[in-house]
């Protein structure tokens, strides 16, 4: 299919620089004069004495398009779906969040919109995960606490603080 589009586009492009040229061809003395005209080619000053203040001055504003299509292009690139071919936005993460899958590439949605039933399930079982590393953190910390001879296990920081756990002093 993709061969195929690829032949179309070309064929059309070919077809369009064909009706260009004969245009030009037929129509040669209007079409240099208009394209003399909007250059700022051909002036009363001399030989491209209006370039700058005609065509060239349009060569800045072109970088600047062209700035602004790039990023574009890399928005949209960071956003869609990354599979190959695919522009609908990915907002679905897998494998640990290296990819962003739109709902029709995404494994657990297997090219289904997600129901309240997906959506729940995937909630419990991340809450199940995180639970799982909670206890194995607080296994390590128990066993840590124990090995240096503490009889309190390391107390834990205030919720949302970020702060780092501090050992009770033992000076008193």
């Amino acid at each position: 299919m993709n061969q195929r589009r690829r032949v179309v586009g070309v064929g059309v492009a070919v077809l369009v620089v064909l009706v260009l040229a004969v245009t030009w061809v037929l129509h040669v003395r209007t079409v240099t004069h208009w394209f003399e005209i909007h250059t700022g080619i051909s002036s009363d000053s001399g030989q491209y004495g209006t370039f700058w203040s005609g065509f060239g001055s349009d060569l800045a504003e072109l970088g600047i398009l062209g700035a602004l299509a790039t990023a574009a292009y890399h928005l949209v690139k960071k956003w869609n779906c990354h599979e190959p071919g695919c522009w609908r936005i990915g907002n679905h993460p897998a494998a640990g969040g290296q990819f962003n899958l739109c709902y029709r590439h995404h494994p657990d949605f297997m090219g289904t919109r997600p129901t309240h039933e997906v959506i729940a399930r995937m909630h419990r079982e991340e809450k199940e995960r995180q639970a799982a590393i909670g206890a194995r953190l607080t296994e390590v910390r128990d066993h840590i606490a124990a090995e240096h001879g503490r009889s309190a296990p390391v107390p834990q920081p205030p919720a949302g603080t970020g702060d780092a756990p501090v050992a009770p002093d033992p000076s008193g």
